[in-house]
């Protein structure tokens, strides 16, 4: 992977961003760069699968979520676990209500429910008239919802059912 996003465009193999995991504590989240060097800054939220800012590899990537397996370091540094809640910025974290903030209770994972049901997002943002409003009034409010349902009735077997649903859909 790395020598193909090498080759592919200029810049790191890896992408380093600042997400609020466990007690609402800052960590970096790993991954490798799907897009180009400095697209950040033009916006947090990926839009569609044309999104001028990802690479070709970098397509591949993130069709196949290839694109998240360094947060397996982040596993392993205990800043993440294989399921949980998906970390977020700090920006959108900032958003929300009392409630909401339950979800920084447990640490973040690298797949959940919300992962599986919104496992199109950039596709269905890119549908929106405004997609990052759209994220903020109906995507996140859902997938926070997930999640707080999650945390109430997580055992190992939903964690087990978790990923195994995650493996199905990643290879459908």
């Amino acid at each position: 992977m790395a020598i193909a996003i090498a080759i592919d465009s200029r810049g790191g193999v890896f992408f380093l961003q600042i997400r609020v995991g466990k007690d609402n504590k800052d960590f970096k989240l790993f991954k490798f760069r799907t897009m180009r060097v400095g697209a950040e800054s033009k916006g947090q939220l990926t839009i569609g699968g044309n999104d001028s800012r990802i690479t070709r590899v970098g397509y591949f990537l993130r069709k196949y979520k290839i694109d998240e397996l360094p947060q397996l370091l982040n596993v392993l540094l205990g800043d993440m676990s294989l399921v949980g809640p998906r970390p977020e910025v700090r920006r959108y974290v900032a958003m929300y209500n009392a409630e909401q903030m339950q979800v920084l209770s447990v640490k973040p994972g690298l797949t959940d429910y919300a992962s599986i049901k919104y496992a199109d997002e950039s596709e269905l943002l890119a549908r929106a008239e405004n997609p990052e409003q759209f994220y903020i009034d109906s995507v996140m409010p859902d997938k926070l919802a997930i999640n707080l349902e999650y945390i109430k009735n997580r055992s190992l077997g939903a964690d087990m059912g978790i990923l195994f649903k995650t493996i199905g859909k990643i290879l459908s």
